[in-house]
């Protein structure tokens, strides 16, 4: 009876650890009866935590089987899985799940945050780049070709030796980048088929001129910069797919047209401003915006434009602060993109700051409208206290401070020493004034026109107790208040 039992627990034990994984197009169906299991059989498993109501997870969703797909066509021993973290909250909590979707590549059961793009072509190379050596090594013409016609983007380096120290740099690189494939040749009839000479490196594309051979002195952060340049295309889409590239390079001019594909602009413009992209290639970076998108209406409103002013172009350049420049021939031809970036890289161009027209009305209210052009004079009028706030009409702080604020204004009224006003800083932007977070409340103070800005709690009591002070009031660190990601001054990132 003994016997009989122990086989029991034994049969149960090895039914429950054997618990089914389902597949759906190439993709293993996680839970948490078998995701244990899932690691453990798999060397190489990128697991994708999603919601099924996240509009990324969804759009993921079409690339990531395609991803699994040719993974599994190609003979690789690598796996991609997803688990339902909305239903399997625990195993989210577990895997450190923050948002969706998150991805985690667990490599002999260790586990690192994927970084690569959300593209089929983009997840197969980042895991088989985290899966294998730096490099593949082509020993054949046959195995280059392959190589090549297999990927958007294949970086080879021909080395007689790869031994040599410039091969070991090349190697280093190809470690270091994860969103492209690198092989490595020393035969000389795969030198011979691609023309090459021993030391050179060749970036082999399926867009543009096709390929491009590296001819700078080898150095990592040289050949690193090559590659961020020309493993995007002439003229760049903005989207989901591309935003991490177009910012994370070492471009940091950008060049951004505004286009609508409803009304066929892309056809009509696009070949047009890829001539002068070639030169400026490595200087600034070419960018495309489709403006039909209501993503993208937040980049619009940056920029102060309307749907309704597409096509049209601007320059942003990012430093500390982002500069923007417009040009004041707006039709994009050849020749106007020609001038207004040749202007811009030789130091012509004043930078474009936003202003409103100045309403007829903007002083009959006890809190006073400010704008650009009207700023200045109002601000730094040394007879007078300023207290202003420059908000966002999206943020919901300033919404919540609003009636607050229109109070204030009305306690102090009839004060000739004093001036409540506030200015939109998303449509009105300042030379000498940084509004890093949304709302910035800060007082100017008469005579010596010195900036003061409050921290203090966003009440009728405290704003008084600030301008009654003299703004000595409301400053202490500990009673700021925290302010939430979404009313921060835009990321370049999100632009």
């Amino acid at each position: 009876m003994k016997i009989f039992a122990l086989t029991i627990v034994i049969i149960c034990f090895f039914t429950f650890s054997l618990a089914k994984i389902e597949i759906e197009d190439s993709v293993l169906v996680l839970t948490k009866d078998n995701i244990e299991e899932a690691i453990e059989q798999n060397d190489y498993l990128l697991i994708e935590f999603y919601a099924p109501w996240c509009g990324h997870c969804k759009a993921l969703a079409p690339e990531y089987a395609k991803a699994a797909k040719k993974l599994q066509d190609g003979g690789f021993p690598i796996k991609l899985a997803k688990v339902d973290a909305i239903i399997e909250t625990e195993l989210a909590e577990k895997h450190g799940v923050r948002g969706y979707p998150t991805l985690k590549f667990y490599r002999k059961g260790s586990a690192i945050d994927y970084s690569g793009g959300r593209q089929a072509d983009d997840i197969v190379n980042w895991v088989i780049k985290k899966s294998g050596p730096a490099a593949k090594n082509l020993s054949t013409v046959e195995e280059a070709k392959s190589f090549i016609e297999s990927h958007n983007i294949a970086i080879i380096g021909f080395f007689k030796d790869i031994e040599s120290d410039g091969a070991k740099v090349f190697l280093e690189v190809g470690n270091a980048v994860d969103d492209h494939v690198f092989g490595i040749s020393n035969n000389d009839k795969v030198f011979n088929e691609y023309g090459v000479e021993d030391g050179k490196i060749v970036l082999f594309k399926k867009f543009d001129e096709g390929r491009k051979e590296f001819n700078e002195e080898l150095d990592v952060k040289k050949l690193q910069n090559f590659i961020s340049v020309h493993s995007l295309p002439l003229v760049v889409d903005f989207n989901q797919d591309t935003v991490q590239k177009i910012f994370s390079g070492d471009i940091k001019s950008h060049l951004l047209v505004f286009l609508s594909k409803e009304a066929g602009h892309f056809e009509e413009y696009v070949d047009k401003i890829k001539e002068p992209a070639k030169k400026f290639r490595g200087e600034v970076l070419f960018v495309t915006i489709n403006a039909d998108e209501s993503d993208h209406e937040r980049i619009l409103e940056y920029f102060g434009m309307k749907k309704s002013e597409v096509p049209a172009m601007r320059i942003i350049k990012f430093e500390q602060i982002m500069a923007k420049y417009k040009p004041e021939k707006p039709e994009i031809s050849s020749e106007n993109v020609l001038e207004f970036v040749t202007a811009f890289i030789e130091g012509k161009l004043k930078r474009h700051f936003l202003t409103q027209d100045l309403p007829e009305d903007w002083d009959k209210n006890p809190v006073k409208v400010l704008v650009g052009t009207n700023f200045h004079e109002v601000a730094y009028d040394k007879k007078k206290n300023v207290l202003v706030e420059f908000y966002a009409p999206w943020c919901g702080h300033c919404k919540q401070l609003a009636p607050i604020y229109e109070a204030l204004g009305e306690k102090y009224k009839d004060s000739e020493n004093l001036v409540i006003a506030k200015m939109d800083a998303t449509a009105n932007e300042l030379k000498d004034v940084k509004v890093s977070s949304y709302p910035t409340i800060t007082l100017y103070k008469k005579e010596t026109n010195e900036a003061v800005e409050y921290n203090g709690e966003r009440t009728l009591e405290g704003l008084s107790k600030f301008i009654d002070s003299d703004g000595a009031y409301g400053q202490a660190a500990e009673e700021a208040q925290e302010e939430d990601e979404d009313d921060d001054v835009p990321r370049k990132d999100e632009l």
